[in-house]
C-alpha cells in the first residue's frame, strides 16, 4: 500500500523542493478553471508517483470534490493528460460536472469517489 504526504510547496529564489520519500507520493496542489458552465479543468501535480494512474486518480479525486462543492452529484471525465519530467508527475484533466449521472463511460458518482479518495489519502480541493 502506497503512503501519501500531503504538502504544500512554496518556492522562494532558487530553493529547491526535497524528493518525496521512496514509496510516498507528495500531493502538489490543484489548480481550478471553470472553462464554461458545467466544463471544468483541473491541474494537479505530484511527486512520488508510481505511474500516470496515480496523476488520474489525484485529478479525479479533485472533480469529485469540486462536484460536490458545487452543489452536484456526479463527474465525467473528457480527457486527462499526464506527464512527467525530473520526477515531477504533472496533470491536466477536464471534466463535466452534473446533477444527475451523466450520459458516457466515465462517469463518477462524485460522494462515493471521495469516500474513496480520503480513504486512500489523497487530498481534494
Amino acid at each position: 500500500m502506497r503512503t501519501a504526504l500531503i504538502a504544500t510547496t512554496v518556492l522562494a529564489g532558487c530553493e529547491t523542493v526535497p524528493d518525496a520519500p521512496e514509496g510516498v507520493i507528495r500531493y502538489d496542489g490543484i489548480e481550478t478553471q471553470l472553462l464554461d458552465g458545467d466544463l471544468v479543468n483541473f491541474k494537479v501535480q505530484a511527486a512520488g508517483a508510481a505511474d500516470r494512474q496515480d496523476i488520474s486518480d489525484y485529478a479525479q479525486c479533485a472533480a469529485a470534490q469540486y462536484a460536490l462543492i458545487r452543489g452536484y452529484g456526479f463527474a465525467r471525465n473528457v480527457r486527462t493528460l499526464v506527464d512527467e519530467e525530473g520526477g515531477i508527475w504533472t496533470g491536466d484533466a477536464v471534466y463535466t460536472i452534473s446533477p444527475s449521472l451523466p450520459r458516457g463511460l466515465r462517469t463518477i458518482d462524485a460522494e462515493v469517489t471521495v469516500a474513496d479518495c480520503a480513504a486512500r489519502s489523497i487530498p481534494t480541493v
